[in-house]
């Protein structure tokens, strides 16, 4: 690698901050952006068992359409140019069930961005209705859908998988739904929830293994590093998460590895908090994701940030910490 050697990242984390910020200023320079944006989870119900959740089945809730639609009303009057949609996994749900959640929302507004279902629901769908992935994935885009979350990829490690989450897709079979739906044009986000069981080895094998889709698809639109929320779940009880400073250095070795494929490094300010999502500014990341306007997942493992910013705020926050300001839609067109 043309860069710090990979043992140095974790021999001389601050050099390793250093770099991490000058290789942000040499890529995207001091802008810092921002989507306008709301969460939406329709279902709480999973029958997945994921050691690591702290929102499975707690209320026992189904959006209808109706409720649904009105959360897009409201996610219109604040001005959002997309909505998130992701929940758990319905046992019978299949392709039907998800195109009706694209209609509603396509019922209430035809231009808003809809980011929604990850690789596993995808999956789920496929796997219900006994269709191939990729013909679900052409019907949800023919249905509406513009981009999905890189979730459910918690470590892309097996070996990690079978104990945090075994009734998950396996490694390949996340590749295998990312990689098709960017072959449909259909591009996603990136993540990784660390701060567990993991190594840093599993997290530099989670991180190159990005960059090596990255390589070969270009679908990725950023990489978000997620700390792992620790309370009222199973795996919070032997594991606490990460500290401050190793939030910053996962930022920074997210930004080194992924140089020069991954141009955006999201710090989440509904995880890391506000205080230290604007140190994560100075460790390479450049974007802090939306204003969500309800967050229920971190929430529920015991996220105090709260759950909705303003944009307002969100610029604020950006200039208090001697950045620019810019709001962005979810592909990263600047819109001011």
């Amino acid at each position: 690698m043309a860069m710090l050697a990979l043992d140095n990242l974790l021999k001389n984390p601050y050099e390793t901050l250093r770099y991490a910020d000058e290789l942000r200023r040499k890529f995207v320079g001091d802008t810092v952006t921002f989507v306008v944006n709301r969460n939406i989870n329709f279902t709480d119900i999973c029958i997945n068992d994921c050691k690591f959740c702290s929102f499975r089945n707690i209320k026992e809730f189904i959006l209808s359409h109706e409720e649904l639609k009105r959360k897009v009303a409201e996610a219109l009057d604040f001005g959002c140019t997309e909505v998130c949609i992701q929940g758990g996994l319905l046992p019978n749900a299949d392709v039907d069930f998800y195109v009706g959640i694209l209609q509603a929302v396509r019922d209430v507004s035809k231009s808003i961005h809809i980011h929604a279902f990850s690789p596993m629901e995808v999956y789920h769908a496929a796997k219900n209705s006994r269709m191939h992935v990729e013909d679900v994935l052409k019907i949800f885009k023919r249905e509406g859908l513009n981009s999905m979350p890189g979730t459910a990829a918690e470590i892309l490690v097996d070996r990690v998988r079978k104990y945090i989450c075994p009734k998950k897709l396996t490694t390949a079979e996340w590749e295998y739904v990312i990689k098709l739906a960017h072959k449909n044009g259909i591009p996603t986000t990136a993540t990784m929830m660390y701060g567990h069981m993991e190594s840093w080895k599993d997290r530099i094998e989670h991180i190159m293994l990005i960059k090596k889709i990255q390589q070969e698809t270009g679908g990725f639109t950023e990489f978000i590093p997620l700390p792992f929320m620790w309370r009222n779940n199973e795996l919070g009880k032997n594991f606490k998460g990460s500290s401050g400073f190793e939030d910053l250095l996962v930022i920074a070795v997210s930004r080194i590895l992924l140089y020069p494929e991954v141009k955006n490094i999201q710090a989440s300010w509904v995880k890391l908090g506000i205080k230290l999502a604007q140190a994560a500014l100075y460790a390479g990341a450049n974007d802090l994701g939306g204003t969500l306007m309800e967050e229920n997942i971190s929430k529920a493992a015991g996220a105090t940030s709260g759950e909705k910013l303003t944009p307002e705020e969100l610029r604020e926050i950006i200039r208090v910490a001697g950045r620019i300001p810019k709001q962005r839609d979810t592909l990263y067109n600047l819109l001011e």
